[in-house]
């Protein structure tokens, strides 16, 4: 068995966890509200744009015997970078105000999911960051372009709404074959043990976020001028 399936058989109750959450059942059923969609973009904001940080720090702190994933992470840095973005381009085109948005606080769960990912990388395994980007792509892929449709669909919104969600669930298919073949050459039991763990507690810290806004309907930031 390669490490990619050992991964996911090990992390295969805590992915089902997350995907039972009932907001992702909303969103595919197209019961989503305008300011629930604009709760999970401003949340989406506040940890998208820690990613490219993240990945640096995790390389700067890999050993000379790891120059090849720090390769990959480059490559991962490259293809994430500006998508910060992309989500508050598509706060401004739902309607809302992306400038309250960039300025606010995250949610008490987004803060604590980004803290531990830097945590992990200051402080444990560097390479634990896989989890990360194992639990985040995997499940942009498996949801992130159907739920787009149904919520366009429901709130009436452009796809230029959208391109957050409808971007990364096309890409992140190809993103995901990069990863399989990136910690299929993982062969040190540590490095593998950080992964499978990271990625356990990244299931549940960003089933969390999903809970919150589901719970809090935190409104959608208006700006100053009626959209229409």
């Amino acid at each position: 068995m390669s490490f990619y399936d050992t991964l996911m058989a090990d992390t295969a109750v805590e992915r089902a966890t997350l995907m039972a959450q009932p907001l992702f059942a909303d969103a595919l059923a197209g019961r989503v509200t305008r300011p629930m969609y604009c709760a999970f973009l401003t949340e989406a904001y506040h940890h998208v744009r820690h990613t490219v940080p993240l990945m640096m720090a995790a390389g700067a702190r890999l050993g000379r015997d790891a120059e090849w994933l720090r390769g990959k992470l480059v490559h991962y840095i490259e293809e994430e970078y500006g998508h910060h973005e992309w989500v508050l381009n598509d706060i401004r085109a739902a309607g809302g105000d992306a400038d309250a948005a960039r300025h606010s606080e995250p949610a008490f769960a987004t803060e604590m999911m980004v803290a531990y990912a830097y945590d992990t990388v200051q402080r444990g395994n560097p390479v634990g960051l896989l989890g990360m980007v194992h639990v985040l792509e995997g499940t942009s892929t498996a949801l992130a372009t159907e739920a787009a449709g149904a919520l366009a669909r429901a709130l009436e919104l452009p796809a230029r709404a959208f391109t957050y969600l409808s971007s990364h669930g096309a890409l992140d298919v190809g993103h995901v074959d990069f990863f399989r073949a990136l910690v299929d050459q993982l062969d040190r039991p540590d490095d593998q043990r950080a992964v499978i763990h990271a990625a356990k507690r990244f299931y549940r810290l960003y089933g969390d976020l999903f809970t919150t806004i589901s719970e809090a309907h935190r409104p959608c930031p208006t700006p100053s001028v009626a959209f229409s």
